[in-house]
Protein backbone atom coordinates (compact mmCIF):
# COMPACT_ATOMS: atom_id res chain seq x y z
CA UNK A 1 0.00 0.00 0.00
CA UNK A 2 2.77 2.65 0.86
CA UNK A 3 3.78 1.71 -2.72
CA UNK A 4 0.70 3.02 -4.10
CA UNK A 5 0.44 5.98 -2.36
CA UNK A 6 4.66 6.90 -3.00
CA UNK A 7 3.56 6.50 -6.78
CA UNK A 8 0.25 8.53 -6.69
CA UNK A 9 2.84 11.05 -4.55
CA UNK A 10 5.12 11.15 -7.83
CA UNK A 11 2.31 11.63 -10.21
CA UNK A 12 1.06 14.24 -8.27
CA UNK A 13 4.32 16.08 -8.25
CA UNK A 14 5.02 15.61 -11.93
CA UNK A 15 1.33 16.00 -12.72
CA UNK A 16 0.40 19.88 -12.59
CA UNK A 17 3.16 20.14 -15.73
CA UNK A 18 1.87 16.82 -17.65
CA UNK A 19 -1.54 17.83 -17.66
CA UNK A 20 -0.69 21.29 -18.07
CA UNK A 21 1.33 20.57 -21.49
CA UNK A 22 -1.49 18.13 -22.57
CA UNK A 23 -4.26 20.59 -22.57
CA UNK A 24 -2.21 23.23 -23.92
CA UNK A 25 -0.97 21.29 -26.86
CA UNK A 26 -4.81 20.41 -27.55
CA UNK A 27 -5.73 23.78 -27.33
CA UNK A 28 -2.89 25.52 -29.16
CA UNK A 29 -3.84 22.72 -31.80
CA UNK A 30 -7.64 23.51 -32.02
CA UNK A 31 -6.99 27.71 -32.17
CA UNK A 32 -3.98 27.20 -34.60
CA UNK A 33 -6.05 24.52 -36.85
CA UNK A 34 -8.78 27.95 -36.87
CA UNK A 35 -5.95 30.14 -37.73
CA UNK A 36 -4.68 28.32 -40.32
CA UNK A 37 -8.13 28.55 -42.18
CA UNK A 38 -8.27 32.27 -41.33
CA UNK A 39 -4.96 32.81 -42.79
CA UNK A 40 -6.54 31.55 -46.57
CA UNK A 41 -9.53 33.35 -46.01
CA UNK A 42 -8.34 36.99 -45.02
CA UNK A 43 -6.02 39.76 -46.48
CA UNK A 44 -4.90 41.21 -43.05
CA UNK A 45 -4.78 39.93 -39.14
CA UNK A 46 -2.30 37.05 -39.63
CA UNK A 47 -0.33 37.68 -36.68
CA UNK A 48 -3.20 38.42 -34.28
CA UNK A 49 -4.66 35.15 -35.70
CA UNK A 50 -1.01 33.24 -35.06
CA UNK A 51 -1.17 34.85 -31.82
CA UNK A 52 -4.08 34.06 -30.66
CA UNK A 53 -3.43 30.26 -31.30
CA UNK A 54 -0.79 30.09 -28.71
CA UNK A 55 -2.75 31.66 -25.50
CA UNK A 56 -3.55 28.28 -24.15
CA UNK A 57 -0.10 27.79 -23.98
CA UNK A 58 0.27 29.55 -20.33
CA UNK A 59 -1.05 26.31 -18.96
CA UNK A 60 2.41 24.26 -19.54
CA UNK A 61 3.97 27.84 -17.28
CA UNK A 62 1.63 27.25 -14.44
CA UNK A 63 1.98 23.35 -14.39
CA UNK A 64 5.92 24.46 -14.49
CA UNK A 65 5.79 26.25 -11.62
CA UNK A 66 3.47 24.39 -9.21
CA UNK A 67 5.62 21.39 -10.32
CA UNK A 68 8.60 23.31 -8.33
CA UNK A 69 6.72 24.37 -5.71
CA UNK A 70 5.64 20.74 -4.82
CA UNK A 71 9.01 19.47 -5.22
CA UNK A 72 10.29 18.40 -1.85
CA UNK A 73 11.01 15.00 -0.42
CA UNK A 74 8.69 11.85 -0.94
CA UNK A 75 7.56 10.44 1.82
CA UNK A 76 4.60 8.57 3.16
CA UNK A 77 3.44 11.42 4.76
CA UNK A 78 4.28 14.34 2.04
CA UNK A 79 2.81 11.73 -1.00
CA UNK A 80 -1.01 12.21 -0.56
CA UNK A 81 -0.61 16.14 -0.29
CA UNK A 82 1.02 15.60 -3.56
CA UNK A 83 -0.98 13.69 -5.47
CA UNK A 84 -4.15 15.60 -4.51
CA UNK A 85 -2.82 18.84 -5.45
CA UNK A 86 -0.79 18.30 -8.49
CA UNK A 87 -3.59 16.16 -10.23
CA UNK A 88 -5.78 17.94 -9.39
CA UNK A 89 -4.24 20.97 -9.89
CA UNK A 90 -2.79 19.45 -13.21
CA UNK A 91 -6.57 18.52 -14.69
CA UNK A 92 -7.92 22.06 -13.81
CA UNK A 93 -5.04 23.41 -15.80
CA UNK A 94 -5.64 20.65 -18.86
CA UNK A 95 -9.34 21.20 -19.34
CA UNK A 96 -8.20 25.42 -18.73
CA UNK A 97 -6.10 24.45 -22.14
CA UNK A 98 -8.46 22.87 -24.01
CA UNK A 99 -11.63 25.48 -23.50
CA UNK A 100 -9.44 28.48 -23.91
CA UNK A 101 -8.17 26.94 -27.01
CA UNK A 102 -11.64 26.52 -27.98
CA UNK A 103 -12.80 29.68 -27.20
CA UNK A 104 -9.61 31.34 -29.05
CA UNK A 105 -10.55 28.84 -32.26
CA UNK A 106 -14.04 30.84 -31.64
CA UNK A 107 -12.71 33.98 -31.49
CA UNK A 108 -10.36 33.40 -34.64
CA UNK A 109 -13.46 32.36 -36.52
CA UNK A 110 -15.58 35.46 -35.51
CA UNK A 111 -13.25 38.24 -36.03
CA UNK A 112 -12.17 36.93 -39.90
CA UNK A 113 -15.93 37.99 -40.63
CA UNK A 114 -15.66 41.06 -38.64
CA UNK A 115 -12.63 42.18 -37.54
CA UNK A 116 -14.07 45.15 -35.26
CA UNK A 117 -15.01 42.26 -32.99
CA UNK A 118 -11.64 41.23 -32.25
CA UNK A 119 -11.25 42.57 -28.84
CA UNK A 120 -14.77 41.68 -27.35
CA UNK A 121 -14.35 38.13 -29.19
CA UNK A 122 -11.52 37.16 -26.64
CA UNK A 123 -13.42 37.96 -23.49
CA UNK A 124 -14.45 34.27 -22.94
CA UNK A 125 -10.98 33.12 -24.10
CA UNK A 126 -9.28 35.65 -20.93
CA UNK A 127 -12.13 34.38 -18.36
CA UNK A 128 -11.36 30.79 -19.29
CA UNK A 129 -7.74 31.80 -18.60
CA UNK A 130 -9.31 33.20 -14.94
CA UNK A 131 -9.70 30.04 -14.05
CA UNK A 132 -6.81 28.05 -14.45
CA UNK A 133 -4.88 31.16 -12.56
CA UNK A 134 -7.49 30.14 -9.79
CA UNK A 135 -6.19 26.88 -10.12
CA UNK A 136 -2.27 27.92 -10.02
CA UNK A 137 -2.39 30.05 -7.00
CA UNK A 138 -4.84 28.18 -4.91
CA UNK A 139 -2.01 24.90 -5.61
CA UNK A 140 0.75 27.11 -4.74
CA UNK A 141 -1.19 28.16 -1.10
CA UNK A 142 -1.95 24.68 -0.41
CA UNK A 143 1.24 23.63 -1.33
CA UNK A 144 2.79 25.21 1.57
CA UNK A 145 0.76 22.92 3.84
CA UNK A 146 2.44 19.68 2.47
CA UNK A 147 4.96 18.23 4.84
CA UNK A 148 8.30 18.26 3.82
Amino acid sequence: MENLIMALGWAGLYGPMALGAIGSMIGCSLAGQAAAGALLETETGHGRYIGISAMPSSQSIYGIVVMFALNREMTPESAPGLAAIGLLCGLALMFSAIYQGRSCASAINVSKIRPEIFGMSLAPAAIVEGFAVFAFIFALVLSAGVPA
